[in-house]
């Protein structure tokens, strides 16, 4: 896709913010595992971590996430542009799953309105990351830049 840069000159600071976004998403679900500890998997009551609403479910989906960014950060050379950009979509959609579900009884992974917006704003750094880290040769770097100032 010509319009997706090609060895951004921030290359390594997004690929930085993509390890972050990963660790944050590891730590939330370690501390959302001990607090949630000995719950329902589903459970809906009062467990918050970090400010959040969680469960044991939500805990371990976001132990998931972040193992799953981190080991995409890890792989690098473009792998880690397809799994961050397929976690933040669906990141994206749990979110709005999240906010569609949020005063019913369908709200599963008991989320407060901070869980979603700290969730859809992890996605979009997640999205930012996928689209600013690819690399290639310097040939599809220089057909990037020639395809970038053609209007």
């Amino acid at each position: 896709m010509a319009h997706t840069p090609v060895n951004h000159p921030a290359r390594p600071i997004y690929r930085a913010l993509g390890a972050l976004t990963g660790l944050y998403f590891v730590v939330f679900g370690g501390l959302g595992l001990v607090a949630s500890a000995g719950g329902e998997l589903l459970a809906r009551d009062d467990t918050k971590v970090l400010g959040q609403g969680t469960n044991l479910g939500f805990s371990l989906f976001s132990l998931v996430v972040g193992v799953a960014v981190l080991a995409g950060t890890a792989l690098g050379r473009n792998r880690d542009v397809a799994i961050h950009g397929w976690l933040a979509y669906l990141l994206m959609a749990v979110g709005l799953a999240g906010l569609a579900f949020l005063q019913t009884e369908a709200n599963v992974f008991n989320w407060t309105i901070t869980t979603v917006i700290v969730v859809m704003s992890l996605a979009l750094v997640l999205l930012m990351v996928s689209m600013y880290g690819k690399v290639g040769t310097d040939d599809e770097h220089e057909a990037w830049q020639k395809a970038r100032l053609v209007l």
